[in-house]
């Protein structure tokens, strides 16, 4: 029988559900490569620089992640996968061939789709084009640059190390080297940075081959330096309506360049969506690969090990590397798909919903923070789902953790 990887708690019987053995049901893989050249002041991920981490070498990290490949496959089978996504962390830290080595290593042990998605995130200043040529050649389709502003002062607050034409120098190369699909991420809202800042950034966004952008407000995490700044007094916290601003601009702006909002932070052309992203907003499965790696397999999650030593400890003595696990019952799955698809522009279906809940859609609704929609309006396992569905206005969106609160019981 099909067993979870060790941890604790652990299932009654350890053994996966069986909808978590459907050979039928896609997966998605996502493998987080820890490395980062420099730890930008605002980034609060589970990414170590090369003084941090010592002598571990990349080489031990790519070896202890093929066998968490290893044990994916024993333990799910054959599957295939329609999405891999490399995140981090900076992957492109790494050699292009070990990116394609570990793409190889994938389908060597699942069924890669014919028309899998394959993401690597990328810092600009790793790439040059003939990097891109070489994960274009293995198989990789969809490029996410990592760009944030290209406003020399706002870098420089977010302790960027890249130039801002960089970012899109990349683009062009990843359009040249044949990537279908083309991503740039955003942040706005650093401390100093004016609403023509942020402008600048979006008009820049009009000139790139790109095909989707993703756009996040500044969060200013604990424990970082951008927020022992912002204690000290040195930079302001950001300012909501500053951020309310910002974000309608980049509504209009993207909207105009013909990209749709298909989630709260994501702006795409027609085919341009992340699909390994919806597959995350829709409950699919998915093995996270890596340290700190999270994964969902037929409603159960299970989280590596953080420390990239520890995890590769684990795997080299022949153990699993996941740190512990929790099995989602009903409510939990239903209240989880709330909290998710109501971020999608399809929005979530009112037979999601209890009727208490129900009760306060009108409430929403007259606050102009949401709209009931007829028809096939979403999607889930594959197929489109009939009736009325509850969706997000732009202003809805804006305050959307607030709707989610104020909508469930």
């Amino acid at each position: 029988m099909a067993q979870l990887p060790d941890g604790d708690p652990a299932p009654p019987d350890g053994a996966l559900p069986a909808s978590a053995l459907n050979a039928a049901r896609p997966l998605s893989l996502y493998v987080h490569v820890p490395f980062c050249r420099v730890r930008c002041g605002y980034c609060d991920f589970n990414t170590y620089t090369p003084s941090e981490l010592g002598d571990l070498a990349p080489g031990t990290y790519l070896s202890a992640a093929v066998a968490e490949l290893d044990l994916a496959a024993r333990v799910l089978g054959r599957r295939r996968v329609s999405t891999v996504f490399l995140g981090g962390g900076t992957p492109t830290m790494l050699p292009a061939d070990a990116l394609a080595g570990l793409l190889g290593a994938v389908g060597e042990r699942f069924d890669l789709a014919p028309d899998a998605e394959v993401t690597t995130e990328a810092n600009p200043e790793t790439l040059t084009p003939d990097y891109l040529v070489t994960l274009r050649a293995a198989g990789f389709t969809r490029l996410s640059l990592g760009l944030q502003s290209v406003v020399p002062h706002v870098l420089a607050v977010l302790d960027r190390q890249h130039t801002p034409r960089r970012g899109l120098d990349a683009a062009g190369w990843a359009r040249d080297a044949g990537f279908e699909h083309i991503s740039l991420d955003l942040i706005y809202g650093t401390p100093g940075e004016s609403l023509d800042d942020w402008r600048a950034s979006l008009d820049a966004v009009a000139g790139a081959p790109v095909d989707h952008v993703s756009a996040y407000s500044l969060i200013v995490e604990e424990g970082t330096r951008l927020a022992a700044r912002v204690r000290r007094g040195e930079l302001p916290m950001p300012d909501d309506d500053d951020l309310a601003d910002k974000y309608e601009l980049a509504d209009a702006l993207l909207t105009s360049l013909g990209m749709m909002n298909y989630e709260v932070s994501n702006w795409a052309r027609t085919g341009g969506e992340c699909r390994h992203n919806l597959a995350y907003w829709h409950g699919a499965d998915w093995w996270g690969i890596g340290p700190g790696a999270h994964s969902h397999i037929g409603g159960v999650r299970f989280w590596n090990r953080k420390h990239p030593r520890s995890y590769a400890a684990s795997l080299a003595a022949g153990e699993s590397p996941a740190l512990a696990r929790e099995v989602l019952g009903e409510q939990d799955r239903r209240v989880e798909r709330v909290l998710l698809e109501l971020r999608l522009a399809g929005g979530v279906p009112l037979s999601v919903l209890t009727p208490s809940e129900g009760s306060r859609i009108d409430g929403i609704v007259e606050r102009g923070l949401a709209a009931v929609v007829p028809g096939l309006g979403g999607q889930r396992g594959g197929a489109l789902e009939p009736g009325p569905r509850l969706r997000l206005t732009r202003e809805g969106r804006l305050l959307a953790d607030g709707v989610i609160r104020d909508l469930l019981d």
